[in-house]
């Protein structure tokens, strides 16, 4: 795959932030049509909460509010976050806190169709998107996936509709899903840094994650 840097490069993206309400876990799933969105989009914080940051990207926006996430819920802490940022005309973040209330923020100078979701227990968002549609049916998807799938499949089952839907429409180059409980390390933490078909590999990654030698490996990492 091709990406032309030349002019500059912004990070387009549709994301979806939840709470698994069985085991109080947080989860992000995110795809965009650069490389790396694994890098700086998705950012959870062991039983406080999870915030995507994206358009052109603060990672300080899910740093600072998650910060104070155990002691506000999601939108003040989201309005904390962007009192502090100079430039919030241009970000989007969504958040999802440790009661399952979530906030969501398109700033009015985020690129092409851009804007966010929120329900109980689950937020999506995304900018460059081909319509509307990609959020409806990311929200849709996942909602309806969480009764009978896993926490880290119905992630998946939501980040992929969107993509059915229209999802960027530059394309997908890179894709990730992190979820993390109660440990001070993730559950899952899988990203597809580029590629032609990044969802088809995150979704190979995943089943990985979830059975065989890995799966195994990982039931005896230490915990606390």
């Amino acid at each position: 795959m091709m990406i032309n840097l030349s002019k500059g490069f912004s990070c387009m993206t549709f994301s979806i932030v939840a709470r698994d309400p069985r085991t109080g876990a947080f989860g992000v799933a995110t795809a965009t049509a650069g490389p790396m969105v694994g890098a700086l989009v998705p950012h959870v914080r062991p039983m406080i909460g999870a915030v995507a940051t994206q358009a052109m990207t603060n990672p300080y926006l899910a740093v600072d509010a998650l910060c104070v996430a155990d002691s506000h819920n999601a939108a003040d802490a989201l309005e904390m976050a962007l009192a502090k940022d100079e430039d919030a005309d241009l970000r989007q973040a969504i958040i999802v806190d440790h009661d399952g209330l979530t906030a969501g923020w398109t700033g009015p100078r985020c690129i092409g169709h851009a804007g966010h979701l929120v329900e109980r227990g689950v937020a999506v968002a995304g900018n460059m998107l081909t319509g509307g549609a990609v959020l409806t049916a990311m929200m849709a998807d996942f909602q309806a996936s969480l009764a009978e799938l896993s926490f880290a499949d119905a992630l998946f089952a939501g980040l992929n509709a969107g993509a059915v839907a229209g999802g960027d429409k530059r394309g997908i180059g890179s894709a990730a899903l992190r979820i993390q409980g109660e440990q001070a390390y993730a559950e899952v933490d899988i990203r597809i840094d580029l590629s032609e078909t990044p969802l088809t590999d995150l979704g190979s990654l995943l089943g990985i994650a979830k059975a065989g030698p890995y799966h195994a490996f990982f039931q005896t990492v230490p915990r606390r």
